[in-house]
């Protein structure tokens, strides 16, 4: 049997508000803690906006454009989402997978580190920098960025990666409180890549993932 078989795999069409999807969120992971629904990969895209995470600092926020700015809950500082940028939000019970969190993040950026290596993209992660990093124009570059929480050992938030994102709409923070290093995105690379495409590579390694998870992601 697939290790995927129990795992509610959701694809939201269109821009999603994001009130209304941490609402739905946090709904489906309580569900998920009592017994009252399973797992669930729920990948969608928002209208532009900025999220503040436990550790965001306002002095990084600019905010030229006047976008909406909400609340996360998540860890991590300020971030962009944006049509063209592919968010996935990860909610998986940590009580029946191992509650070890480090392991989860890991095994998370070693999810999407393979599903870029399966579109032609070599991204990596960076010691001491939080998100997924790539070459581009002669430096370090970063693709993709990872922020979550555990609440009652369930797992919300997830991460997000540029597909084709507007990335002049990152100005207007200090993208997870990183100044030193630019923003990309895989169309900026020259590598395009729609949503169902990437939706494909990332669910070719699932059961990857959550193998990962079991045996203590020593190869995520």
């Amino acid at each position: 049997m697939s290790a995927d078989r129990d795992i509610e795999w959701r694809v939201s069409p269109g821009l999603s508000p994001y009130p209304e999807t941490l609402a739905a969120m946090e709904e489906r992971a309580a569900a998920i803690r009592d017994g009252g629904a399973g797992e669930l990969v729920w990948l969608l895209e928002h209208p532009p906006l900025y999220t503040a995470g436990t550790s965001a600092d306002p002095a990084e926020l600019f905010n030229p454009r006047g976008f909406p700015v909400f609340e996360a809950g998540r860890g991590g500082r300020y971030t962009y989402h944006g049509p063209g940028q592919r968010v996935v939000y990860v909610l998986l019970d940590l009580d029946r997978r191992g509650r070890d969190v480090r392991r989860f993040v890991h095994s998370l950026e070693g999810w999407t580190i393979a599903t870029l290596a399966r579109l032609g993209v070599e991204a990596r992660r960076a010691p001491g920098r939080i998100g997924l990093w790539v070459d581009w124009q002669g430096t370090e570059a970063k693709v993709g960025a990872i922020g979550v929480r555990v609440r009652r050992w369930v797992t919300l938030h997830g991460f997000s990666v540029n597909l084709d994102p507007e990335l002049s709409h990152f100005s207007g923070i200090v993208p997870c409180g990183i100044a030193e290093f630019p923003v990309t995105s895989l169309a900026g690379m020259g590598v395009p890549v729609g949503r169902d495409l990437f939706d494909m590579a990332l669910r070719h390694g699932l059961c990857d993932f959550l193998a990962s998870l079991e045996r203590g992601g020593e190869k995520a």
